[in-house]
């Protein structure tokens, strides 16, 4: 498990396990310490494209900063792979620290501090369904949180390159195929609130001459999905269920359909809008669209197992106001950045399944080692 980011103080940074320790170069002017090397500040480090993000431009030699939210529970785990403890400061080119979106002072206070070339906005409460339970909180930290980011980025002593993740569901009930000349209309309080975003970096970018890019990215899965979204809730029940842990799967409109990627590619395409000789918006995207109902046939198909007699339709599930067809139109993408996937969306799900039967075997284990409680689903 990933050890605690440290925390700004007067005299340094803390660590809530080890107190208080020396400034690490991380937080002074890399002109001091004569590290020449690309930085990049990552919100949202923590999630999905985060971790995949962070290993792209580890890659590609950067330092990365990454701001994360207090939490009692730790909530680092995609990136425990990767984490070096920062008192080895030879090897610890990713460093977390305590910020949030919605404190605009963590903020400014972090941008000021560690300089970045290259900041990427991926933070967001990012579950569309959830978002029609906490729309306030949504519109906070989506919206109004992308705006004091670019503030922050707009006031930092040096210029610096900046991308907001943006989203296929801003295009809501606008027809397929969608590019960055179709009309957005979102339909739900995320959609809405990243619209918003969208449009702040658009204005900062005109106003201020930022470097400022938007990615509308089409739907993007893999083995780190978060669990309550419907790509890894199913491959996550095949697992299960081929194990004998689960027999039933709630799910809520199979009719929706998807353009679904492969998360690791789309993250190289945030990564190549900011090496661009202009700043611009692009849609990333495979150009193919897949219902819920298709993606079950393949995740239960690749298993041996038949969706049908697993499946039960919960009307707890469908959205008020739903998202029929949503397929991107990526040409600007494959133009001008060259950029194209490279998991097609079997492959994407095979990965998915292959990954949640691994997970369900030790479940397994746990279960009849008396561990787990079998009946915990259903």
């Amino acid at each position: 498990m990933a050890s605690n980011p440290t925390s700004d103080s007067t005299n340094g940074t803390k660590d809530s396990s080890n107190g208080t320790h020396e400034v690490a170069p991380s937080s002074i002017p890399r002109s001091i310490v004569g590290d020449q090397r690309k930085v990049a500040l990552i919100t949202g480090i923590t999630g999905q494209d985060g971790s995949y993000l962070t290993e792209c431009l580890l890659s590609k030699g950067y330092e990365v900063h990454g701001l994360i939210r207090r939490s009692s529970n730790f909530n680092t785990a995609r990136l425990d792979h990767i984490y070096v403890d920062p008192h080895n400061s030879a090897k610890a080119r990713m460093k977390l620290h305590y910020a949030d979106l919605s404190d605009a002072s963590s903020l400014r206070r972090w941008v000021d501090s560690i300089l970045p070339d290259e900041v990427y906005n991926l933070a967001a409460q990012s579950h569309v369904a959830v978002s029609f339970e906490i729309p306030d909180y949504t519109a906070d930290v989506v919206g109004t949180g992308a705006l004091r980011l670019l503030e922050a980025v707009r006031l930092a002593p040096k210029p610096i390159r900046y991308y907001q993740a943006g989203s296929s569901e801003m295009f809501g009930s606008t027809p397929p195929p969608q590019s960055e000349t179709s009309p957005f209309h979102p339909r739900s309080p995320y959609a809405a609130a990243k619209v918003a975003a969208h449009w702040y970096t658009v204005n900062y970018r005109e106003a201020y001459d930022m470097f400022a890019c938007n990615g509308i990215l089409f739907n993007h899965e893999s083995p780190r999905r978060g669990e309550n979204f419907v790509t890894r809730k199913i491959t996550r029940a095949v697992g299960r269920i081929k194990l004998g842990l689960q027999t039933k799967l709630f799910l809520g409109n199979l009719s929706a359909a998807r353009d679904w990627g492969f998360a690791g590619d789309y993250v190289e395409a945030m990564w190549l809008m900011l090496q661009q000789d202009k700043p611009g918006d692009y849609v990333v995207a495979t150009e193919e669209s897949h219902t819920v109902e298709e993606f079950l046939q393949a995740a239960f198909g690749y298993a041996g197992l038949d969706w049908k007699d697993h499946v039960v339709i919960d009307e707890r599930y469908f959205r008020p106001a739903e998202v029929d067809s949503l397929r991107g139109d990526s040409t600007k993408a494959r133009s001008v950045l060259k950029w194209k996937p490279k998991v097609g969306f079997h492959d994407l799900v095979a990965m998915m399944v292959d990954n949640d039967l691994e997970i369900a075997k030790k479940e397994k284990v746990l279960v009849t080692a008396g561990y787990m409680n079998p009946q915990q689903q259903p």
